[in-house]
């Protein structure tokens, strides 16, 4: 990761730590992503194959950006329902930590969560 890269990914992983009180992982990211991208919370919590779902919904969200997927609809319950495009390239489980990682990076920037250009030295 290029050091840009570097101080993008600790701003996210200091904006999420902040307002969540835990340090969160990648998969944490992608289920805060996943649940964002719902739209809603369940007022219970959600079981563990909706915990799934969740982290795939974030998956194919922040993979859209480079063509992998497409939104497609939603289903019944409202749940995003996506459609792949194009194979994901094979990595090693390294090189995929940072594909997924540079995505992330790309939503944050996209969604305007965070604006990294102030603070990026």
């Amino acid at each position: 990761m290029t050091n840009e890269l570097v101080e993008k990914w600790k701003m996210i992983v200091d904006f999420v730590s902040e307002n969540f009180e835990k340090k969160p992982d990648l998969n944490a990211m992608l289920y805060l992503i996943g649940i964002r991208e719902l739209g809603s919370i369940n007022e219970g919590k959600f079981a563990k194959d909706e915990k799934v779902l969740l982290m795939h919904i974030a998956v194919c969200k922040i993979l859209s950006y480079s063509g992998h997927y497409v939104l497609d609809g939603f289903d019944e319950f409202g749940w995003p329902q996506w459609k792949l495009l194009k194979p994901l390239p094979r990595f090693d489980m390294f090189e995929q930590e940072l594909f997924m990682k540079q995505h992330i990076i790309e939503y944050f920037e996209r969604e305007e969560i965070i604006n990294f250009n102030n603070n990026i030295q």
